[in-house]
């Protein structure tokens, strides 16, 4: 090659290297630009449209001239509090990331959703006295932030309510052939044409939360019952966030909208799989704005629980849900031909009507092309049709359910995969065995040549263990603010029947092509409508209490769980499982004030520029505040108490915290600890005398220990003989 042709390769491998870096400098995507409360004053239409053309003259500055800004603009966020989402290329980013009216920037991930009785089980049952004002329990609004909603649902009749609260704000922009009612009074979408679920996620949540009276609603009798949601009095607004995925632009969007319309609390049931800085996360900077308009933002805790400190919801003023059982389990059980009943979990709709049918093990019936173990898995393609029509299959792998009904199999009996302790829908006869049974039915197998077996349909039990954290839940310690204890409480997250979108596939199975509008679901999905409406059911009964005392009451009122059944203790289950009847009388509150949050941002190192963005407050002076340091002293009003200290190493904790008196006027409270071996704990001072109610008083929790192995659990409880006021202390 002669120096001509390496000159014109040297060119042209240049030109290609700018090229590739070019097109990926300029790759758009779209970010969040995140500009903290709204200006004060900033609340007509007139200063919402001033506000747009703020944020298109800031995309002006940094967009060339050639891409057309009304492209570039995703949303503003006007009405609640300030912002946009744009099409940029990072460079762009970083150009905005320096304008001094950004708090901050962040590409728009996209989040997934987590995915009758239950209500019965934590004590909200059909009879229970509600709130004698009925304007009131009718007059809460729960905004649903979801994959929208079926509106033609029973849950969602509105025969016997009254006219739509006059509060409200908000409109039914639900799209073509979709009305709202008395019950369903809003709906908005976003990166759609219709707020129609058509997913189901969205029909299940909202129903949870607060779903009319269904009288013997089930999926195909499975778990049949009254469904209802835990304030069916309530009304309902959906924002239909989620298609395929849910957008963080489209949920700030719908945060937007949910407070300005004027809801009283925010379920969303959407989440990714790790957590972020709290002004990184659309729905951490959503609540936060929520919680400034007195509304309270319930979220789930994630769906990622196999490891410590997977919890997806950390903001302290978000109350995060963790999932658990309840009293009624379902069962798919497995008749063999021996006699032998074994207990599965699924919820198998099918019948085989009793008739018992041949029973084969995957790699004794695998196609040519596949080995010995890629059959016992019923891996892809791996079962041959001929052989397993007509029969029952077993499989080493969950996975293998596909594969048997791609294949043509009657049934079959799988091992669970990461979750065993849960009953997913099955599209086909099958049952889901833990690996001794399997093993079991492997020996059954091998024990004689014509091996039989009935997959019998799903059916109710007893479930005395109730409540147990699910094994998916997230847990604890939080990953982005050690001080602060995630979830803080759980609530029924299995197996929970609900209202459904029958043009939702009620399975992920190609094949199955059935549509219902009632189904079974599992996920912290399911415990957060579950707390929201328990929140609901407060608020209704104590409209003027703030979200942190609603809050507080549910934390300090939930039933103990045992920590001998729950290797991470508090932080699976937090305060405790939520027991919304006490919820409502529960004695003394912890009030999370403006200031709370705003010394805890600046103690983990928030600079105070950008918290007065945030707040729209030019008086915010972090030097007032102590920073996080190995001095351990938290002044956080929160239910709970938590700190993370050195291990090997000699702690001390003091905890100062301050309660407000909502139970009777004149009371003393005494505290009780119950301590553990490792720690010394002590309170000053031990009584708590009040004269009147909403007055406030202070007490200080000092935890010592010489040996820090390995986490602490304990509670401090105060009492007047007639309430009980939990609260979790943790060291880790």
């Amino acid at each position: 090659m002669d120096k001509l042709q390496y000159f014109f390769l040297f060119i042209i491998c240049n030109l290609i290297s700018r090229c590739l870096s070019d097109s990926t400098e300029d790759k758009r995507q779209v970010y969040v630009v995140y500009m903290g409360a709204l200006p004060e004053g900033y609340h007509s239409l007139y200063h919402s449209n001033k506000l747009q053309e703020h944020h298109v003259k800031m995309l002006q500055d940094i967009v060339p001239r050639d891409i057309s800004l009304t492209k570039a603009l995703v949303t503003s966020y006007k009405r609640s509090f300030n912002g946009f989402a744009a099409y940029l290329t990072n460079q762009e980013q970083q150009k905005l990331a320096s304008h001094e009216d950004v708090v901050s920037i962040f590409p728009s991930r996209t989040l997934w959703p987590q995915t009758t009785r239950s209500w019965d089980f934590i004590g909200l049952n059909e009879n229970v006295t509600r709130n004698s004002n009925t304007d009131s329990s009718s007059n809460i609004v729960i905004g649903v932030l979801d994959s929208g909603i079926w509106p033609e649902s029973e849950s969602f009749n509105d025969q016997g309510f009254g006219p739509v609260p006059q509060k409200w704000k908000g409109v039914c922009n639900g799209g073509t052939n979709f009305t709202c009612n008395k019950k369903l009074i809003g709906a908005r979408f976003y990166s759609s044409d219709t707020a129609r679920d058509t997913i189901g996620h969205g029909t299940h949540t909202a129903s949870t939360a607060a779903g009319n009276y269904v009288k013997d609603a089930s999926f195909y009798g499975i778990a049949q019952g009254t469904a209802r949601g835990g304030a069916p009095s309530a009304r309902i607004a959906a924002y239909k966030v989620c298609q395929t995925g849910c957008r963080e632009a489209d949920i700030l969007a719908a945060f937007d909208d949910a407070i300005a319309d004027g809801v009283d609390v925010i379920t969303i049931s959407l989440g990714s799989s790790v957590a972020v800085d709290v002004i990184y996360d659309s729905i951490s900077i959503g609540s936060l704005h929520a919680l400034e308009k007195g509304i309270l933002t319930v979220h789930s805790a994630g769906n990622n629980g196999f490891a410590p400190g997977t919890v997806i919801s950390v903001a302290p003023w978000l109350m995060t849900v963790g999932a658990s059982s309840i009293d009624r389990g379902i069962v798919a059980k497995v008749v063999l031909g021996n006699g032998k009943t074994i207990s599965g979990k699924a919820v198998n709709s099918f019948t085989m009507k009793g008739t018992e049918f041949p029973l084969v093990y995957g790699k004794d019936v695998k196609t040519g092309d596949c080995d010995e173990l890629a059959g016992s898995l019923c891996s892809t393609d791996c079962l041959n049709s001929s052989m397993v029509s007509g029969k029952i299959v077993l499989c080493d792998s969950n996975s293998g359910i596909e594969e048997a009904l791609n294949a043509g199999a009657l049934g079959t009996i799988v091992k669970p995969g990461q979750v065993s302790d849960v009953s997913f829908v099955v599209p086909m006869s099958a049952s889901v065995l833990i690996a001794s049974d399997l093993e079991l039915v492997k020996s059954y197998i091998n024990s004689t040549e014509e091996a039989k077996a009935i997959v019998s349909t799903s059916e109710s039990m007893k479930n005395s263990d109730a409540p147990v954290v699910a094994s998916f839940s997230s847990k604890g310690p939080n990953p982005i603010i050690s001080s602060i204890l995630k979830p803080d409480i759980t609530a029924p997250g299995v197996e929970i029947l609900a209202a459904y979108s029958p043009a939702a596939p009620v399975t992920d199975y190609l094949k199955d092509k059935r549509s219902v509008e009632y189904s079974v679901l599992s996920g912290t999905s399911m415990s957060s409508p579950h707390a929201a409406g328990a929140a609901a059911y407060v608020k209704s009964a104590h409209p003027d209490w703030s979200p942190s005392a609603i809050k507080s009451a549910l934390m300090t009122t939930a039933w103990r769980m045992d920590p001998t059944r729950h290797t991470d203790a508090e932080f699976s289950y937090g305060s405790g499982h939520i027991n919304p009847i006490n919820a409502t009388n529960p004695g003394l509150v912890y009030e999370t004030s403006r200031e709370d949050y705003i010394k805890l941002l600046c103690s983990i190192g928030y600079s105070a520029e950008t918290i007065q963005t945030l707040f729209k407050d030019n008086t915010i002076d972090c030097s007032k505040f102590k920073k996080v340091d190995s001095t351990n002293k938290d002044d956080f009003n929160y239910p709970s108490m938590t700190v993370k200290v050195a291990e090997g190493a000699p702690f001390s904790a003091t905890f100062s915290r301050t309660v407000t008196n909502i139970g009777l006027a004149n009371s003393t409270y005494t505290a009780a600890v119950d301590k553990s071996s490792d720690c010394n704990i002590t309170v000053d001072p031990q009584t708590l005398s009040f004269k009147q109610l909403n007055e406030k008083q202070s007490f200080v929790v000092t935890v010592k220990g010489d040996n820090m192995k390995s986490m602490v659990s304990a509670s401090l409880v105060w009492s007047d003989g007639i309430h009980l006021v939990r609260s979790p202390i943790v060291v880790y």
